[in-house]
């Protein structure tokens, strides 16, 4: 799995990155006061944790996958998607900060789409919820667009040789979100349970879809 590496920035460097809202240092401040609170008996670390997980593993990423099971079984609604995510991901109601501008690639037999931020960690909150600690991880940022394959093979990806890996990099402008291919054999679900397939990563471009079996 990825691992983040530590690397400085200088000044000059941030400035440069005009998309970054924000710099590193308020992550350094945000993790000080939580120290503080929990020193303080004011805040529960565990529970803490849980409520981060349940944003970033939980919540968020179900608004992606109905989206994207409302693509596989209504093909006006995957045309609209792809022609103008934006629009097409507002009629379910999912708006807000950081899902302005929507742009929603389709994986192929031949194609494959990995998403990343390399300048810092845009991200669509609205369908996918918080980003996870990797997708913001210097490592990630920097393998994903020089050797992608590899970083998919440690994701647990392996893809044929003959398909192409397409890397796309979000911004504060433009942020995307992977429609991954359906998988065989769920001809037969609803689109909710299609939607319970669908992983975060498989929306990153880092996995695919999974079958759960009961």
């Amino acid at each position: 799995m990825i691992k983040k590496i530590n690397t400085k920035k200088n000044n000059t460097e941030n400035i440069h990155h005009s998309h970054n809202i924000l710099p590193e240092e308020p992550e350094l401040r945000v993790k000080a006061l939580e120290t503080l609170l929990v020193n303080k008996g004011l805040v529960d670390r565990n529970t803490l944790n849980e409520l981060i997980d349940t944003y970033e593993n939980r919540i968020g990423p179900k608004n992606g996958a109905k989206v994207i099971a409302k693509a596989w079984v209504d093909v006006s609604f995957k045309e609209r998607l792809l022609n103008n995510a934006t629009k097409a991901i507002e009629e379910l109601s999912y708006t807000g900060r950081q899902g302005e501008h929507m742009v929603v690639v389709e994986n192929t037999y031949e194609i494959h789409n990995m998403v990343v931020c390399t300048l810092c960690s845009c991200y669509p909150w609205p369908v996918l919820g918080l980003p996870p600690s990797w997708y913001k991880s210097d490592e990630y940022r920097a393998r994903a667009v020089r050797e992608p394959r590899k970083v998919l093979k440690e994701f647990g990806l392996l893809l044929d040789e003959k398909i192409k890996i397409k890397v796309w990099d979000s911004t504060s402008e433009m942020r995307y979100l992977v429609l991954p291919m359906r998988p065989k054999g769920t001809e037969e679900l609803t689109e909710e349970e299609l939607a319970k397939t669908v992983t975060r990563n498989s929306m990153i471009g880092t996995g695919l879809p999974e079958l759960i079996n009961d």
